[in-house]
């Protein structure tokens, strides 16, 4: 199985992507030497569930992340987790800008009442 690039995922219907997640699914099932049951097992749901997901025909996100957790497969989601890069420049000009403590107008401020002394 090779990566995809971001332009030819885009151009793809959502249930072929769908679709191509099953065939993922079911070609590092298949490698792993499980059979659906063994991995449905493992992953925590019903044989059926897991046939369901490999044709493409049914799914949620939850369902999906025990499945490649199951087969080891979790890599995939890594985009998910990337921290922004921020460069030495951007971080001394957000630095200037951080404040570091609080100052109020004196516009507001009542006058003082003239002492009797």
């Amino acid at each position: 199985m090779t990566g995809f690039s971001y332009n030819s995922i885009q151009i793809n219907s959502d249930v072929t992507i769908i679709q191509k997640m099953g065939v993922f699914i079911k070609y590092h099932r298949v490698n792993q030497n499980l059979t659906q049951t063994e991995l449905a097992k493992s992953a925590g749901m019903s044989r059926s569930t897991l046939s369901l997901l490999e044709r493409g025909e049914s799914g949620n996100i939850l369902t999906l992340i025990q499945v490649l957790r199951s087969l080891k497969q979790l890599h995939v989601f890594e985009a998910f987790f990337e921290e922004p890069q921020v460069s030495p420049m951007q971080l001394a000009k957000e630095d200037q800008k951080t404040r570091y403590r609080v100052r109020k107008s004196n516009s507001n401020k009542t006058p003082k009442p003239d002492s009797s002394w």
